[in-house]
C-alpha cells in the first residue's frame, strides 16, 4: 500500500515539474544551511580550542580584573575596553605564583605597540613582553636563533625574537639573527625568529615582536605592572587547590579582604575550553533555530501548493473515489506527495551542504586556520527527520480537504 501511494505521489509530482523543482529546492536550501551552520560550528570549535593547544591543559592564567565585576561579565570586558587600567599585578605577584609548590614555572605579559625600523624601512608592530622561562610553560618553537636569557631579562637587555611575518616584511629573504632594529628609536638585537604560530582569538601571532617582559616594561613602556600572568601547575589533580591558593596569596599583597573586590582573576585552560565552546554551541544552536523558522515558512509553502493541488485534481479525487477509494486513501496520497517532496528536499539539502561545508573548509584552510571537515550525523538526522515532520505537518491540511471531497460533487466540478 505504502509503494503504491509513493509511486502515485512521484507520478502526480511529475506532472508538475517546474512546481516540484522549486518547492523542492526551497527545502533543500534550508536544509543545506543547517548542515553548513553544523559542520562550520564544528569546524569554529576545533579552530577556537586548537589556539589552546600553544598552552598545556596544566596552564593556569592570572589576569587583571575591574573589581566588584565578575571575571566572564560584560562589566568587566567593557570596562577594560574603554579604558579602565588595572596595575595593581606585578612582579611580587609573580614570585607569589612561583612559590606555590604545584607551579612548574610562572611569568608576566605585557603588551603594546610600537613603530619599528630596520634600515629606511617602518612598520608599527604588535610587541609582546613575555618572560625568557615562556618555554617552560607554553609551545614557543624558533626557525632560527635562540630565544632571549633570564640573565638578558633581568639586565634589561635590548633583545628581540621577531615574528615570521615580522622578518619577512624587514628582512626578506635575509637572515635577521643579529641584525638590529629599532623600537621608539631605542637599538634592539634580534636574537632569534619564532617558528609560524597562526593566528590566536584573531590576533596574527607571526606579527608581532616578542621582548623580555622587564625590558618591556622599563625600556618601552615605562611601567612596573603586568598585564597577565601565565604560569603551568606540575599536578593537573591539584589545580584547584593551587588555584584557591594563588588567590589568596595575590589577595595578601593587594590587601584584599573582600574576594568580591579582587582585581584579578585566576582561570585554567579547562575553563577557558569550556566557556568558548559553550558561546559557540550557542551561537550554532542560535543559527540553526532561526535556519528552521525559514523551513517551517517553506513549509507554508509546501501547504499553499498542495492546497493548489487539490484544487487542480478535484476531478481525479472524485474519480478515485468513485470506484471505492476511501477517505483515507485520498488523505495518505496527498501525505505521501507533501513527505516525499520534503525528503527528497532534506537529501538534495543534505548533499548541497556537504559541499558547501567542503567550500568553507577548504578557505579556511586557504587562509591557514587549523579548520576539520566534519559533518555531525545529528545534522543528518536533523535535517531527514524536521524536513519529514514538516511535510506531515503541512500536508494535513490539504489532505484532509482532498479527502472530504464529495465524489459526485468533484466529478461535477470538472
Amino acid at each position: 500500500m505504502i509503494i503504491s501511494n509513493l509511486k502515485l505521489a512521484i507520478v502526480s509530482l511529475k506532472a508538475q515539474k517546474t512546481r516540484t523543482v522549486l518547492t523542492t529546492l526551497g527545502i533543500a536550501i534550508g536544509i543545506a544551511v543547517v548542515i553548513t551552520i553544523m559542520a562550520a560550528g564544528r569546524g569554529l570549535d576545533k579552530l577556537v580550542t586548537g589556539q589552546l593547544d600553544v598552552f598545556s591543559p596544566n596552564t593556569i592564567n592570572i589576569e587583571t580584573k575591574v573589581p566588584s565585576a565578575k571575571k566572564t561579565s560584560s562589566g568587566n570586558a567593557f570596562g577594560q575596553s574603554t579604558g579602565i587600567t588595572i596595575t595593581s599585578l606585578n612582579d611580587k605577584d609573580i614570585e607569589s605564583v612561583k612559590k606555590n609548590p604545584n607551579i612548574v614555572s610562572a611569568y608576566g605579559v605585557v603588551i603594546g605597540q610600537a613603530v619599528v625600523k630596520y634600515q629606511g624601512l617602518t612598520k608599527t608592530v604588535l610587541l609582546w613582553g613575555e618572560g625568557a622561562n615562556l618555554q617552560d610553560v607554553e609551545v614557543f618553537n624558533l626557525s632560527s636563533g635562540r630565544l632571549y636569557t633570564v640573565e638578558e631579562e633581568n639586565s634589561l637587555y635590548q633583545v628581540a625574537v621577531l615574528g615570521s611575518v615580522v622578518a619577512d616584511k624587514l628582512f626578506g629573504a635575509d637572515n635577521p639573527v643579529d641584525k638590529s632594529i629599532y623600537i621608539k628609536g631605542k637599538p634592539f638585537r634580534v636574537v632569534g625568529v619564532a617558528a609560524k604560530r597562526g593566528a590566536m582569538f584573531g590576533m596574527d601571532m607571526d606579527n608581532v615582536i616578542y621582548i623580555p617582559t622587564k625590558t618591556m616594561q622599563k625600556r618601552i613602556l615605562g611601567i612596573d605592572y603586568v598585564r597577565q600572568i601565565i604560569s603551568k601547575a606540575k599536578d593537573k589533580a591539584q589545580i584547584k587547590n593551587t588555584v584557591l591558593d594563588i588567590q589568596e596569596a595575590i589577595r595578601q599583597n593587594h590587601d584584599i579582604t573582600d574576594p568580591n573586590k579582587d582585581d584579578f582573576a585566576v582561570n585554567t585552560m579547562e575553563e577557558a575550553a569550556g566557556i568558548l565552546s559553550n558561546v559557540i554551541n550557542g551561537l550554532t544552536f542560535l543559527l540553526v533555530a532561526l535556519v528552521c523558522v525559514s523551513l517551517l515558512v517553506g513549509g507554508v509553502g509546501i501547504m499553499n501548493i498542495m492546497y493548489v493541488s487539490v484544487s487542480e485534481r478535484t476531478f481525479e479525487i472524485g474519480l478515485r473515489k468513485a470506484i471505492g477509494a476511501k477517505n483515507q486513501d485520498i488523505m495518505v496520497q496527498f501525505l505521501m506527495e507533501a513527505v516525499t517532496l520534503t525528503v527528497v528536499g532534506g537529501i538534495v539539502g543534505i548533499i548541497l551542504g556537504s559541499f558547501l561545508a567542503l567550500v568553507v573548509y577548504w578557505i579556511a584552510i586557504y587562509y591557514q586556520f587549523s579548520w576539520i571537515y566534519s559533518i555531525p550525523i545529528s545534522s543528518i538526522f536533523l535535517s531527514l527527520g524536521f524536513s519529514a515532520f514538516v511535510g506531515l505537518l503541512f500536508g494535513i491540511y490539504p489532505a484532509k480537504k482532498a479527502a472530504a471531497l464529495d465524489p459526485i460533487e468533484a466529478l461535477r466540478r470538472e
